[in-house]
C-alpha cells in the first residue's frame, strides 16, 4: 500500500463510525476540496496538503478523550509513516493552524495551511454545513434553539468548547463569520454561494419559529 492508502485506512478506522459530522465522509470532502483549491492556485500536486487534510481531525480535542491523547494518537501515526521528517513537521504545522477555537485560532502562514483551512471551513457552511451543525449539536446535547440563550460575540476557546449555546446560535457565533476569513480566491467564490444558503435557511427558520405565517401569502 502507498502512503495515501495507508493514511486513508487509518483515518477510516478512527472516524468511520463518527456521528458528530466529523466522519470519514467529512474528511474525504475536505481532502478533495483542499486538492481542488490547491490546483486552482496553479500549484502542482502536494502530498503534504493531501495528508494534512486526511489527518486534520485525528488529534482534535473534541473527538478524543483529551487534547493530549489526540495529539499522541496523531504523533504515533506519523512516526510510523514512511515520509521525510520535514513533511511530518509541515503536516503538524498545517493541522495546528486549522481550528476555529472560538475565533482564537492561529492564522495560517503557508499556502498549504491556508488551503487546508479553507477546505475544512467550506465544509462547515452551506447545505452540508447546516446538517453537520445539527448533528454535532445533538451529539453535545445542545438545543436546536433557545431564545433565552444569548449569542456570544466573543469567547475564549474554553467557553467556545463548553459554554451554553444552541445549534442556531452556532451559526452566528461561527459559521456566518467564516466567509470573510477565507484565504484563497476559489474558496471565497464557493463560500459566497454557501453563505447565502445559510442566510436563507435562517430566514425560513425564524419565519417558522415565530409563526410569521402571513409571510407565505405576501
Amino acid at each position: 500500500m502507498n502512503i495515501i492508502s495507508i493514511t486513508e485506512e487509518f483515518v477510516k478506522k478512527q472516524l468511520d463510525n463518527d456521528t458528530t459530522g466529523h466522519d470519514w465522509h467529512h474528511i474525504d470532502r475536505v481532502r478533495k476540496m483542499a486538492l481542488f483549491l490547491w490546483k486552482h492556485e496553479n500549484q502542482n500536486y502536494s502530498r503534504v496538503v493531501e495528508l494534512a487534510a486526511l489527518l486534520h481531525d485525528i488529534g482534535d480535542e473534541k473527538l478524543n478523550v483529551s487534547k493530549e491523547s489526540g495529539e499522541k494518537k496523531l504523533l504515533q501515526f506519523l512516526e510510523i509513516l514512511l515520509i521525510e521528517d520535514v513533511e511530518k513537521k509541515q503536516i503538524l504545522s498545517i493541522i495546528s493552524s486549522i481550528g476555529f477555537k472560538g475565533g482564537n485560532g492561529i492564522v495560517p502562514e503557508t499556502l498549504e495551511a491556508k488551503v487546508v483551512q479553507d477546505a475544512d471551513r467550506l465544509d462547515a457552511i452551506g447545505a452540508i454545513g447546516i446538517a453537520r451543525t445539527f448533528a454535532y449539536g445533538g451529539h453535545k446535547g445542545s438545543p436546536i434553539y433557545n431564545p433565552d440563550i444569548e449569542i456570544r460575540e466573543e469567547m475564549t476557546e474554553k467557553e467556545y468548547r463548553n459554554g451554553n449555546s444552541s445549534s442556531i446560535n452556532h451559526f452566528y457565533e461561527k459559521l456566518l463569520k467564516l466567509k470573510d476569513g477565507l484565504h484563497t480566491k476559489s474558496a471565497k467564490r464557493i463560500a459566497e454561494v454557501r453563505h447565502q444558503i445559510m442566510v436563507k435557511y435562517l430566514d425560513e427558520f425564524f419565519i417558522e419559529w415565530n409563526g410569521r405565517y402571513e409571510e407565505y401569502f405576501n
